[in-house]
């Protein structure tokens, strides 16, 4: 999404939209120092040139505020990095400089040219980049070592995967406002407003009816549901990024801005996902007193093989079964057990006792085959659209999570230990 909406944004700006932002230099002397982060000094400068530039990307936050704000966590991070004895490499820089420009499908001489149309220089926009780049380095250097992502924790994120329905259809609000020749700035301005006071589809509603250009506006801009197959490529991933009761940041298109408010979605269950497997142990003893004694000090299903020690082999089983082939009475029981708890079987002779060891959808304990590899000159099989991700891809998902939430706390501990005051 945040590549999309970039380019949206540098799309803007090359066709001169000019975005307006607030004058926080005119306001007096642009080196006058406005606040200070453990001795280094914030320019009114700075301030302007950085949420100029948050403007240009169109960041959710703009303002400021904002601005100030990303101002001293980058003191922060640079700081920290100093301390860390870490110094950028002008390539490392360079590298950053050109991925972020390239996320807007240009080069990094394309890209400050179009920032410098809305006053922009080059060196804020390096210095935001150095600041990400020490911060990557910081990251690994300081917390890598200390995120761990466990099997369990792969598992419950696999199951929730499993648990999520995948989105088939659903229900948007349109508004289309023309952005003639000449008018696109004025559009966009109009956007933002749009964008800026939405808080209720009634809202979205109300601006439907006044700018948009299309039929829908009189009904507020109500799309009926809508296969999200039948959307544009390009717009699935947006839509998907949003949740109910979002409005999209606005999109520019030949001769207009676009804007999106998701009212619903709908979705179905992948295919297998309500069926389940059963690992669990089948014990036959002679009484309920000892199948009772035994359930009393069984913690876990080798606890139960433990107790068996020295018995017949055929008086204990592990069984691994589609839920589907276990036997209807133990299939009533079990489905009552949590992970390692048990229950006792007693129809007037033998007596059973039943302990699940894991209960788990079908999908990860069966997971379907990789694909084969395709001869030289074959097309590829296309991919499977129910398909899980792989579990490794899965442990990559969580480790960056953890890592951006570690990399968080780390930053606010130090704005925490910072000296930040005012002249």
């Amino acid at each position: 999404m945040r590549r999309i909406l970039l380019g949206a944004a540098m799309a803007a700006i090359l066709a001169g939209t000019g975005l307006g932002p607030t004058q926080v230099q005119a306001q007096g002397n642009p080196f006058q120092p406005l606040v200070y982060v453990n001795d280094s000094a914030i320019t009114r400068y700075e301030l302007d040139q950085r949420l100029r530039f948050m403007e240009v990307l169109r960041a959710p936050e703009a303002g400021v505020q904002a601005a100030e704000k990303a101002l001293i966590e980058d003191r922060l991070r640079m700081s920290a990095a100093r301390q860390m004895g870490i110094t950028p490499t002008d390539e490392q820089i360079d590298a950053g400089l050109a991925e972020f420009a390239g996320r807007a499908n240009m080069d990094v001489e394309q890209f400050t040219a179009a920032l410098a149309k809305a006053g922009v220089e080059r060196q804020a926009f390096r210095d935001f980049i150095t600041s990400g780049v020490v911060w990557r380095q910081v990251v690994r250097q300081h917390l890598l070592g200390q995120v761990r992502v466990t099997d369990a924790e792969v598992d419950q994120e696999m199951q929730k995967i499993i648990e999520t329905p995948q989105i088939t259809h659903v229900a948007l609000s349109e508004l289309i406002i023309p952005a003639p020749e000449g008018q696109e700035a004025a559009a966009m301005a109009r956007a933002e407003e749009v964008v800026a006071g939405t808080r209720s589809e009634g809202d979205f509603a109300a601006f439907a009816r006044r700018y948009s250009a299309t039929p829908s506006a009189q009904n507020g801009g109500r799309l009926p549901w809508t296969p999200l197959a039948n959307l544009p490529p390009a717009l699935r991933p947006l839509i998907l990024s949003m949740q109910p009761g979002q409005t999209s940041q606005p999109l520019t298109v030949p001769g207009a801005v676009v804007l999106f408010f998701l009212r619903d979605t709908r979705g179905t269950l992948r295919p297998g996902a309500e069926e389940q497997v059963l690992d669990y142990v089948r014990f036959t003893l002679a009484s309920t007193e000892e199948a009772a004694r035994i359930a009393a000090t069984a913690d876990t299903c080798a606890d139960l093989f433990v107790q068996a020690r020295g018995l017949p082999a055929q008086q204990i089983e592990h069984l691994n079964l589609p839920q589907g082939q276990v036997p209807t009475g133990e299939a009533i029981r079990l489905a009552v057990l949590d992970d390692n708890e048990t229950t006792i079987v007693s129809y007037g002779g033998a007596v059973q006792l039943l302990m699940l060891c894991k209960r788990q959808p079908a999908l990860m304990a069966n997971p379907p085959e990789a694909p084969v590899a395709t001869a030289p000159g074959e097309e590829p099989p296309a991919p499977d659209p129910n398909a899980l991700p792989e579990r490794d891809e899965v442990r990559n998902q969580l480790f960056n999570r953890k890592v951006g939430q570690a990399a968080d706390a780390y930053l606010a501990e130090l704005r925490a230990n910072a000296v930040i005051r005012r002249p």
